[in-house]
This record gives structure tokens, C-alpha cells and sequence, in this order.
């Protein structure tokens, strides 16, 4: 493994090069990652209805049909849901920001502390925007929760209303140090620390796809166990890839920590991806494509305007986070636990009851997430 932020591990041979800026930017992307056209377009539709959207790449989003967002946006919407996306930092998406120029993604906090591993010259400060060769992970990440609907490019997010706020935990290297990970948890979620001004942006949904480094994979760290109980006290819940190992996932953080959705992937068929973490700690599936999936080799995800297709739990991690912004806001009262409940309830079955036919105690939790499902249980509570 490459990096705790395990997607790019997958599929990828070659690093690539992002310089950060406020200005649109320019990525060198791998040639082992093959991208797509685009597909036409189709009638404008607005929220609330059956008229797919008229996003140019909406078309070769198969995940999207598979977790049945189309069918979850003709439920009511409801509010704007703020998501914090735990990642590499800030980098400015375009798929975030309306016609008239209005950003919904906010550049929150950097909290990788060590100046050597920062990339920026220094240690935590306001600016998280992200450095280095995998500063593009936290916008794909983003766009798969968030990205707009209807504004003439791009792809669609499962939620293209939610907020997203940027916190930096992921160094240069990619590589996440427990204790600015469990600062960071914390802080996404409005709770107060030490030295760092409050989050004027407090989430009810977090985003984690990454694990963290420099510990044992033994179990869930204290400092992160902590941190989770504290945010899901205060009614945040956090969504957490599994891992791209092909192992057992409880040993990870924070994949096996308690008071987290676990999400591993899945190929187009229902089946557990090849590389994708699973066991008792996993809750659930969704999308994370694989090599030779029947739908192709990836998810098609949206890269300095371009499609390409890559795998990962990284990826699936994002649309179930974005399904459980639909749930909150359409009934923010929902607790953490009762939106797992509710998740865990309406996941669509896999193929013949089980994720890995050949290995059934592999396991992956009790199904691939249904977002229409899910968002007309929420809407009932």
C-alpha cells in the first residue's frame, strides 16, 4: 500500500501533480487511468423530478442507477446538509459552484501538524488547501457527495445541494497522524480544540476515506475512539471507507472503531471488488467498480474536467455519505444510530445473500445502499 489514503493505491501507476491554488488548476493524470467522452445531453429537470439531468457525463454514472439516486431525488428535498470531507485539503471544484458563482464548499481547516510532512512550510493553520501529488483525492471525493445538477457540465453528486467543508489531515505524503485526525474529527463537528479557532461550519455528516498511520492495523486507536464518541454525542455521524486490502477491516482506524458506518465497495454485479476490506466491522456496500467490473474498470470520476476510471473503497465511502445528507435533510432530527439502522435496513440484498459467494465469511455488511429506499424511510420517521 501506497498511502493510507488507499484509493490511489488502486489502479494507479503513476503519481499525479496538482499546484493549489484559488485558480483553476492543471493535473497530470496517470496513463494507466483510461478516460471516457462525453455523452449528451438531455432535457433540463429540476428537484423533485423524474427528468434525468443534463450533466454531459450523468449518463456513464452507473453507480448512481445502482444505488438508486435518480429514483431517491423524486422524494421531497429538504434542507442543505454540511458534509466535512476528512481528506487531502481544499482544491477549488467547479462542480461545487452554481451558474450565478456561488461556492457550497468551504475551505475549513489544516490540521496535519508536522511542518517536515506538511508541504506548505508550516503546521496547522486556516488555509487547508491542498499540497502535493494527491491533493486531487479530496475533490473527487467532494464532487461524488456534492456535485450540482443541471449546470451544463460535469457529472452529478448523489446530494447536489450539500455544503462541503475542506479539513486537511493528509501530509504531503499522504500519510494521517492519529492525533491530528482525532483533532480533526472533533473540529468538523464544531467541537472545540485546543489552539484552533471553532468551525463556523459544523457538520452533521464526516467524511472519512483514508486510515490512519504510524499505529498498529490492531484495532481502533484511543485518541480517534475518543474523538468519534464525542462527535456522535453531539449527532454526527461519520462514514468511513474500509480499506483496500482485501482483508479483514476491524483492525484498521478508523474502519473498525465503533460509531462509525463502515462502507466497503462493490463491483457493478454486487460482488465484493477484489481489493475492498470486509468482516464484522463493515455496515454496507456501494460502488467502487474493480478490474474487469461488467460496467468497466472504475467508477467514472470527474478529474480537471475530464472523466477517468478508477476503483476504490475511497470512492464508495462518498456516495453513502451523500445518501445520508439526502436522510438529514429531509428529517434532521434523525440520530446517528437510527440512520445506520435505517441504511443497514433498506440495503439493496447482494446476489444469492452474500458479497463473496466463493468465501461467505467475507462479509459486507447486509447489502448495497439504497438511497431511495433509505430517504423515503427518513422521510417517514
Amino acid at each position: 500500500m501506497l498511502t493510507s489514503l488507499f484509493a490511489l493505491a488502486v489502479g494507479t501507476a503513476a503519481a499525479l501533480t496538482v499546484k493549489v491554488t484559488a485558480a483553476p488548476k492543471v493535473i497530470a493524470v496517470p496513463a494507466s487511468v483510461r478516460p471516457l467522452p462525453a455523452a449528451s445531453t438531455g432535457a433540463a429537470s429540476g428537484a423533485g423530478t423524474t427528468v434525468p439531468p443534463t450533466d454531459p457525463f450523468f449518463a456513464q454514472q452507473w453507480n448512481l442507477t445502482q444505488i438508486r439516486a435518480p429514483e431517491a431525488w423524486t422524494v421531497r428535498s429538504g434542507a442543505p446538509v454540511t458534509v466535512a470531507v476528512l481528506d487531502t485539503g481544499y482544491v477549488r471544484s467547479d462542480e461545487l459552484i452554481s451558474p450565478a458563482g456561488v461556492s457550497r464548499e468551504t475551505n475549513g481547516y489544516d490540521f496535519v501538524s508536522d511542518p517536515a510532512r506538511s508541504g506548505d512550510g508550516d503546521g496547522r493553520d486556516a488555509d487547508a488547501s491542498g499540497v502535493g501529488r494527491f491533493a486531487y483525492h479530496a475533490e473527487v471525493v467532494a464532487n461524488l457527495i456534492a456535485a450540482g445538477r443541471d449546470d451544463g457540465h460535469g457529472v452529478v453528486g448523489v446530494n447536489p445541494q450539500a455544503r462541503i467543508v475542506h479539513v486537511r489531515v493528509a501530509a504531503e505524503d499522504g500519510m494521517i497522524d492519529p492525533q491530528d485526525l482525532a483533532d480533526a474529527i472533533r473540529w468538523s463537528a464544531g467541537l472545540s480544540v485546543p489552539g484552533v479557532p471553532v468551525n463556523s461550519h459544523p457538520a452533521r455528516v464526516l467524511n472519512l476515506s483514508l486510515f490512519a498511520d504510524f499505529i498498529p492495523l490492531t484495532g481502533c486507536d484511543s485518541r480517534v475512539d475518543a474523538a468519534i464518541r464525542a462527535v456522535t454525542a453531539r449527532g454526527a455521524l461519520l462514514v468511513v471507507g474500509a480499506a483496500n486490502d482485501a482483508t479483514d477491516a476491524s483492525g484498521y482506524t478508523p474502519a473498525g472503531c465503533r460509531n462509525v458506518l463502515t462502507v466497503t465497495a462493490v463491483r457493478s454485479d454486487g460482488r465484493r471488488a477484489s481489493y475492498a476490506n470486509w468482516g464484522p466491522s463493515v455496515a454496507l456496500a456501494a460502488p467502487g467498480g474493480d478490474l474487469g467490473d461488467p460496467k468497466g474498470d472504475g467508477l467514472p470520476l470527474l478529474i480537471a474536467g475530464k472523466i477517468f476510471l478508477k476503483t476504490g473503497t475511497s470512492f464508495a465511502a462518498p456516495q453513502v455519505a451523500g445518501v445520508v445528507s439526502l436522510m438529514l435533510g429531509v428529517n434532521p432530527a434523525l440520530t446517528p444510530a437510527q440512520i445506520v439502522s435505517m441504511l443497514r435496513a433498506s440495503a439493496t440484498p447482494f446476489p444469492g445473500g452474500a458479497c463473496d459467494p466463493e468465501t461467505p465469511s467475507r462479509t459486507c455488511g447486509t447489502g448495497t445502499v439504497n438511497a431511495a429506499a433509505a430517504l423515503r424511510l427518513a422521510a417517514r420517521k
